[in-house]
Parts: structure tokens; C-alpha cells; sequence
């Protein structure tokens, strides 16, 4: 699992903030508790460490999938590293369903609009759909990165 790279100023704009009823959006403060048990309760204390980093910034760099005030996936950026995108994850019930890349390209988009040239996905995991959904390309010799020496 290394670090891929992505062209955000290839990305096409990202246009829709619904997916069959789920709401793409930012997260904001009031949702900071919520979302990060949420994250830890569902992936990792890791991932929810940096989920509270993406809430120490105004506006949040934490966008959620929500339907009904449900909680469906989650995706940040500017967490470790300023210009790292992730992490992303999608309630397992839920995958497969659209949110993750709603939820990527939304990230995305607005590293994008905050002028960033390029992403780097840190430690991506399912590499394929980065491939897949935002043409990101791994970068050679990216493993551990700068996530060596961590602390867990």
C-alpha cells in the first residue's frame, strides 16, 4: 500500500451533492463528536484521529454521506499532510452504492477549489477504484511514506 498521486486539474467538476436521497456534504463542528465515534467505531482510532484533525480547521476539510441524520461514509483531506487526501470510508451495508466516489470526488473537488494542482492519496488501500474514479497513479517507492515510524 503506497501513496498514489492525482491530477485534481483534470478532474471534472464535481456537480451533485445527492445520491438517491444521501447527502454529500461538509461536515460542520456540531457533527465533529458524531462523526469521528462513528469513524472509530466503524474503521479505526487511527482514522478517527485524523478525522478530528480535519474539524480543528474552519471550514472542516470532512465531507459525510448522510440519509435520514444516519451517518453513511466520510472522506477528508488535509489531515497529515497538507495536500493528502483520505482517509475515505463507506459503511459497509453501503458500499458499492456510489457514496465513496461521491464522497472522493466532493474531497477532491474542493482541494481543488482550495488550488491545489495535485493530491496525494496516502496510503491507498483499494487502489483500483482511486484508478478507476480519479485516475490517481501510484508513486514508486511511497511505502510507509509518511506514515513510518507511527505510533498505534
Amino acid at each position: 500500500m503506497g501513496d498514489m498521486l492525482v491530477k485534481l486539474y483534470d478532474l471534472p467538476a464535481f456537480c451533485s451533492n445527492e445520491i438517491n436521497g444521501i447527502i454529500i456534504k461538509r461536515a460542520i463542528a456540531p457533527e465533529k463528536i458524531p462523526v469521528c465515534l462513528w469513524v472509530r467505531e466503524n474503521f479505526s482510532q487511527a482514522w478517527a484521529g485524523e478525522c478530528e484533525n480535519a474539524f480543528s480547521k474552519t471550514p472542516s476539510t470532512c465531507f459525510i454521506a448522510v440519509k435520514d441524520g444516519k451517518i453513511l461514509g466520510f472522506a477528508c483531506y488535509d489531515t497529515t499532510a497538507k495536500g493528502f487526501f483520505g482517509p475515505i470510508g463507506v459503511s459497509s451495508s453501503e458500499r458499492k452504492s456510489g457514496i465513496g466516489k461521491a464522497l472522493l470526488l466532493a474531497a477532491l473537488d474542493q482541494m481543488k477549489a482550495d488550488g491545489y494542482g495535485y493530491a496525494i492519496i496516502g496510503w491507498a488501500g483499494p487502489q483500483d477504484f482511486f484508478i478507476k474514479n480519479c485516475k490517481a497513479v501510484p508513486i514508486e517507492r511511497s511505502e510507509p511514506g509518511i506514515y513510518r515510524h507511527m505510533v498505534k
